[in-house]
């Protein structure tokens, strides 16, 4: 099967290598990997600003990149959800358009939940040994579903051992923009999930969205914390040391 892999903006930006492990895992479930040169953002920030010629001229793009593939797949829950549930609102009562993002909406997915519950994946290659806690990004858990999904791919790992933290569903106070207009609140729930991933003991705090990735390790490293390693999903799972 043909899958589409949205890189994400984040990712293309701040740490490529979260894409290079997602397409190693898409191969390694037997896919066939296309990643379309031309594409950029989702929509998403735009979307959330209030901004909807924006958003829209973007979503417009990205569906015209990715109609030829039978799936299309995101590490980021967040950018998984815009596509598969904002763009229906987007293009509400507009034919045509609203056609194809249903169509589009249908057939995306994000990256753990469409290898475990649409490819199959078997075995994981990473060889990380260690204990990891797991953080439940918002967007990911509240808008898709993704809770045991990623936490099934970590018991393929015979030397990772799961620590669940508590609150590990809170938000860790990223939110896109709400981080920029409220930071103080911002700062104070990232101090709480620091809290939280170190009374875990885990020697990595395991995730779904590089924007809770950044947020959560720019504040262990304020408090720090040079130890705790903050690691994307797809980066475990492909882990070779």
């Amino acid at each position: 099967m043909r899958v589409g892999l949205l890189v994400t903006c984040l990712v293309d930006l701040m740490r490529p290598r979260i894409g290079f492990a997602a397409i190693e895992l898409l191969e390694a479930a037997g896919c066939e990997v296309l990643v379309p040169s031309t594409q950029t953002c989702c929509g998403q920030p735009a979307w959330n600003s209030g901004d909807r010629p924006t958003a829209r001229a973007l979503a417009e793009k990205l569906i015209a990149e990715f109609e030829p593939c039978d799936y299309v797949v995101a590490p980021s829950g967040s950018c998984a959800g815009m596509v598969k549930t904002h763009y229906v609102d987007l293009f509400r009562g507009e034919g045509a358009w609203l056609a194809r993002a249903e169509a589009l909406a249908a057939k995306s997915f994000e990256l753990t939940d469409f290898l475990v519950n649409v490819a199959g994946l078997k075995n994981v290659r990473g060889n990380f040994v260690g204990r990891v806690t797991y953080h439940d990004s918002c967007a990911g858990l509240r808008e898709l579903g993704i809770k045991s999904q990623p936490r099934t791919l970590l018991a393929k790992m015979p030397r990772v051992e799961l620590k669940e933290m508590k609150g590990s569903e809170t938000c860790c106070g990223f939110g896109g923009t709400f981080s920029i207009k409220f930071g103080e609140i911002s700062t104070a729930m990232a101090e709480a999930k620091c809290e939280d991933i170190g009374a875990s003991g885990a020697d990595a705090v395991v995730l779904g969205d590089l924007g809770c990735m950044l947020n959560i390790e720019g504040r262990l490293r304020r408090r720090g914390d040079e130890k705790t390693r903050v690691l994307h999903i797809a980066e475990l799972l492909t882990w070779k040391r």
